[in-house]
């Protein structure tokens, strides 16, 4: 293993749980040669089959809470001064994230990409509603951007396949539910058994072709209907943005909500179209909730279900978009149509997410400022948007070329906008 220059301090970091797949393990790899230290942390047999260095891997079979303890004896016991996390609230996450602030440790947070699907995020400390964007205000972003000389990266050549997302999600938990013995104290994030996870999975990925069919006929029979719609995108009612930054429990409340909005305001020869998230696995029974809410308010023939897909052919003729704070709503305002979110969100700045009431949105949605929108953009571009994916081999290796150096900086990638300082090179702390 190599060494840090002389007279630097050393970096320890620690990880936790990653995105389904290898990326985690690669990046462990790459910071490795830099001459950091690395361990990792698993929690189950999925963690460590993904890891593909043993000999830094500490498996936590021990009861959950004890947790905090054990990690706070683990930073003091490797010198850790980094710990590195995939989203920020599931219950592991969280506490790590409270014991590392109590210890004056770095916590490095990656997420699916707030401009999805072509980027990942990239921050410190939190991510989504605990995001340090959720402090700034767009007049603070163009004063930076004013400022700074840090320079846009560039597109990214190439996104990830959705079949690999899925495939890795599915191998994830049959690793879990056939390989887990050692692991009798792990108790999932998410409420539906492991068993019934993989079965989901498997499905969705075995009916690809079918519902790739479905999708195509749904989206044009839309597309081909002539009469003007609101676009509603679906979340996964699981997933940590709807648990942990809304009031929803699951997608059939919010659902409820707009449905009734839209039979109160919108005009009679409007319609509905209400898009599934494209990793829904149907745990909820979303479709024949749609068609029972809309049959009772009388809007039957009006609101229409797609199951899944692209969305940028539906977002080219949509009047409005409603989510809860999809990350898709990025993909919304980037078109400059009127959007109407029910959650905390990074994106939720009153330049250009509508406030009005849901009749009153759907009777005449105010549309973004455009301009206003194109400072926020930019701004994420320059700081928590890092080009590459987690899922395709192309991807990751984009990724890993820009966000090892990112981790390594002294500054986190807001710190080096802000402060209108660009800090080009890692910068390791010197030891007193």
């Amino acid at each position: 293993m190599s060494s840090p220059a002389k007279g630097l301090q050393r970096r320890v970091f620690l990880f936790l749980q990653g995105p389904h797949g290898p990326f985690f393990s690669g990046l462990g790899r790459m910071l490795r040669s830099s001459g950091a230290e690395v361990w990792r942390v698993g929690f189950n047999a999925g963690d460590q089959a993904f890891w593909f260095d043993g000999s830094s891997f500490i498996p936590f079979r021990d009861d959950p809470r004890r947790w905090p303890e054990t990690l706070a004896n683990l930073i003091d016991e490797k010198g850790v001064t980094d710990i590195v996390l995939y989203g920020d609230t599931r219950p592991v996450h969280a506490r790590a994230v409270d014991v590392a602030r109590d210890k004056g440790v770095t916590v490095h947070v990656f997420e699916e990409g707030y401009l999805r699907p072509w980027w990942v995020t990239y921050e410190r400390s939190g991510s989504n509603g605990n995001s340090r964007l959720m402090s700034l205000d767009v007049d603070q972003m163009q004063h930076a951007l004013d400022q700074s000389a840090v320079q846009t990266p560039p597109p990214p050549s190439h996104w990830g396949d959705m079949r690999q997302h899925i495939f890795y999600g599915a191998l994830y938990h049959w690793f879990v539910l056939f390989l887990n013995g050692r692991y009798r104290n792990f108790r999932p994030h998410r409420e539906l058994p492991v068993s019934k996870e993989f079965r989901l999975y498997f499905k969705r990925l075995a009916l690809m072709p079918f519902h790739r069919i479905q999708r195509r006929w749904a989206t044009e029979r839309v597309r081909r209907n002539g009469s003007p719609y609101h676009l509603v995108l679906l979340q996964l009612g699981h997933d940590s943005s709807v648990q942990s930054h809304s009031d929803y429990s699951c997608m059939s409340d919010f659902l409820e909500q707009v449905i009734n909005g839209f039979a109160a305001g919108a005009p009679t020869h409007h319609r509905l179209v209400i898009k599934e998230h494209p990793l829904e696995n149907h745990r909820e029974p979303l479709r024949r909730r749609v068609r029972q809410m809309a049959r009772e308010r009388g809007n039957a023939d009006r609101v229409h279900y797609v199951p899944g897909g692209k969305l940028a052919r539906l977002l080219d003729d949509a009047n409005s978009a409603i989510t809860v704070n999809s990350t898709a709503g990025q993909q919304v305002l980037w078109r400059g149509i009127p959007l109407r979110i029910f959650g905390r969100s990074v994106y939720d700045k009153p330049e250009f997410v509508s406030r009005q009431p849901l009749a009153e949105f759907f009777a005449s949605p105010m549309p973004p400022d455009r301009d206003a929108y194109q400072t926020y953009r930019q701004f994420l571009l320059k700081t928590c948007q890092v080009p590459g994916g987690f899922y395709s081999r192309r991807g990751r290796r984009q990724l890993l070329r820009s966000v090892v150096d990112m981790m390594l900086n002294a500054k986190d990638p807001y710190q080096s906008v802000l402060t209108h300082k660009e800090a080009l090179t890692p910068q390791l702390r010197v030891v007193e």
